[in-house]
């Protein structure tokens, strides 16, 4: 089990050491620890010598969301970008149970509240995210090292460091929840052991006092954090000084966007004493911090060595266009990647057997190579075109008949198959649409597939009936016709009898993401301005695209659209879907931008996959009718059970 780099053959027993004390939870408010090894006893003890205060700093880590893994990340498959095998469950898990519109109060799906999953196949049950007891544990983390008298042995730079870690730690958390939740309860301290059971009831804070806080933890985590890990063969993966700054500017963004700021929907949710858990009252100045919060993100990034990726050691002399690919690609799954700013020790990427269905000319394996992960045709339709303008406002192509099938060229060998036959969705596109996805007849570049003495991939999937990445399997297929290859690290082995995954820290927060949350704030304090059009052109450059006002003047039938600031928002919002798209992000973005009751209210659509022939499988077929009921779906239900038991809890609205 890979929880840390850091440490790991140093502190291996540490760590395992540390996991176990999560064994034993801390469900009583009589005692905090119900199990622990014999060498702990006591929480006194664990802070008696720096050894075992390391440990529960380690614990403290050990909740971080395993946002990498699609079984335990609601962004991934909770909205509409990815989609599972309509008649077999065995893939189906709580975060796509969101997306088909089963969520409930009774029995909550990816219950953080309570620190239960539930809802996967067979109603299985995830243990593993319990918020509240990560937070308790930063307290107590926090209480014992800023008494001076405890661990002794402990060095003052270190001391502050661990604060600092522990402090950050405890932000996130809260930050977590709230962008769950809405408003939640502030566990600044814990509830002393000896309090009574009426002491140990919560409320809910106002958004905006839960906001203020969690950023006042940051900034206090940021002085004592440092700029950069030193020691890189055991440390990376803690938090540093721009780990902090991001994470703040993360937060003031989403405390900015219209689900938060000024939403009249939520106007009238108070809590039980009638105090307004939402400010109804739009505050410009929110942008304006959050603008400035993530400028200081950026610029602490770059100060640390943090850029945009680029494919750049051609050790095998690509072709420009498939070196296009690997710097959009590589930008996520290259390990430690130098645009990562905070790669998620604890959560290595594990989803690409369901990414990448068996290729032609390769492993043929459909357990080894299962390719279930399926963006629908709205996915596909979001890439721009190749001139970098969406494909309903290129003035100088038309992609109205865009299931017409046409006939693959060999200039068009990097991309789809010379000769193949494939629908005119699949041509004239960005450079991020032939990096991101894979469909029937295109190019599945991978190191391992190279031909001798040619730069041509020999791996190309065939998608239709019966054929290797078809529809055919008992189990295993794509239910939409499309593939998720942005995942998948070019470097994993696939070609050979068994397959061996290259695996990433998960990228939690990459230099990209900042780029475009500065464009999309600094649009909302000075409208279509020239600052952030520049930092989107940042992001459009790494893709292989004209710069915006390039490409809408000279490729768009709204050749105006970014000089207004509606326009220039519409545009940084499909950009930001784009760039960023399987990562997890498009569903807290529909949230926050409040586009989720449009977006999540259409079909899910894909290709004919019954079918074996060009002129039956290119047919789009309707596989489910997404239902999302605002405001009830934007916020997760705390669950009847907590509800119930604590009398100054309220429920979210409409459930």
């Amino acid at each position: 089990m890979k929880v840390f780099r850091f440490n790991i053959k140093r502190n291996k027993v540490l760590l395992f050491s540390a996991l176990f004390l999560l064994a034993g939870g801390f469900s009583s408010c009589k005692k905090y620890l119900d199990v622990v090894p014999d060498d702990i006893s006591t929480i006194d003890h664990a802070f008696k010598l720096r050894n075992e205060a390391e440990k529960f700093l380690f614990t403290c880590y050990s909740y971080m969301p395993k946002n990498g893994d699609g079984w335990y990340n609601p962004g991934m498959a909770g909205a509409d970008e990815i989609w599972y095998p309509q008649v077999d469950q065995t893939h189906w898990h709580a975060a796509f149970r969101i997306a088909l519109g089963q969520q409930n109060a009774a029995s909550p799906l990816f219950d953080e509240w309570a620190g239960l999953r539930k809802g996967g196949s067979g109603n299985a049950r995830y243990d593993y995210q319990k918020m509240w007891n990560g937070i308790r544990n930063c307290n107590i983390l926090l209480e014992n090292l800023q008494d001076e008298n405890k661990v002794p042995d402990l060095s003052l730079s270190e001391r502050s460091r661990w604060i600092g870690e522990g402090l950050f730690l405890k932000a996130y958390y809260h930050y977590h929840m709230l962008r769950m939740y809405g408003p939640i309860p502030l566990m600044v301290k814990n509830v002393p052991v000896e309090s009574d059971l009426a002491s140990s009831y919560v409320r809910r804070a106002p958004v905006d006092s839960c906001v203020n806080t969690i950023s006042a933890w940051l900034d206090s985590a940021t002085k004592f954090l440092p700029v950069r890990i030193q020691d890189e063969n055991n440390e990376l993966g803690r938090v540093t000084q721009p780990i902090a700054l991001a994470l703040k500017a993360k937060l003031l963004v989403m405390a900015a966007s219209p689900l938060f700021n000024g939403n009249p929907e939520f106007a009238g949710f108070k809590d039980k004493e009638g105090v307004a858990l939402f400010n109804s009252k739009f505050e410009a100045a929110k942008w304006v911090k959050a603008r400035d919060a993530v400028k200081a993100a950026i610029d602490a990034a770059e100060s640390n060595g943090n850029a945009l990726y680029y494919y750049t050691n051609d050790v095998l002399q690509l072709n420009d266009v498939t070196k296009t690919q690997l710097n959009i690609r590589n930008a996520v799954t290259q390990r430690w990647g130098i645009e990562h700013i905070w790669a998620n020790p604890n959560m290595y990427f594990p989803n690409s057997a369901l990414c990448m269905p068996p290729m032609e000319r390769g492993n043929s394996d459909h357990f080894a190579l299962q390719g279930v992960w399926a963006p629908p045709i709205k996915m596909a339709k979001l890439f721009y075109t190749s001139n970098g303008v969406p494909i309903d406002e290129d003035k100088t192509m038309s992609f109205a008949n865009y299931d017409q099938l046409r006939t693959a060229t060999v200039g068009e060998r990097y991309n789809i198959e010379p000769g193949f036959v494939t629908a005119r969705l699949n041509y004239d596109r960005e450079p991020r649409f032939y990096a991101d996805l894979g469909f029937d007849g295109s190019i599945w570049y991978m190191k391992d597939g190279n031909s001798t003495g040619s730069d041509v991939n020999t791996f190309y999937v065939k998608a239709k009936n019966a054929e290797r990445a078809g529809y055919g399997h008992y189990i295993n297929w794509s239910e939409t016709g499309y593939f998720v290859k942005k995942l998948v690290n070019w470097e994993s082995t696939t070609n050979g009898s068994t397959v061996s995954w290259k695996q990433y820290p998960w990228p939690e927060i990459r230099l990209a993401d900042l780029y475009l949350l500065y464009a999309e704030t600094e649009n909302e304090v000075n409208p279509a301005s020239a600052e952030a059009i520049t930092y989107l052109d940042k992001v459009r450059k790494r893709a292989g695209l004209k710069g915006v006002v390039e490409s809408w003047t000279n490729f768009s039938s709204k050749p105006s659209k970014y000089t207004t600031q509606a326009g220039l928002r519409e545009i940084i919002h499909r950009e930001r879907a784009i760039e960023m798209m399987f990562e997890g992000q498009r569903f807290w973005d529909l949230r926050r931008w409040k586009e989720a009751s449009d977006e999540l209210n259409k079909d899910i659509t894909g290709w004919s996959i019954h079918s074996k022939t060009d002129a039956t499988y290119y047919k789009e077929r309707v596989i489910f009718s997404q239902r999302f009921i605002a405001p009830r779906d934007y916020f997760w239900p705390v669950g009847n059970y907590d509800t119930r038991r604590n009398p100054l809890l309220v429920e979210n609205l409409g459930w």
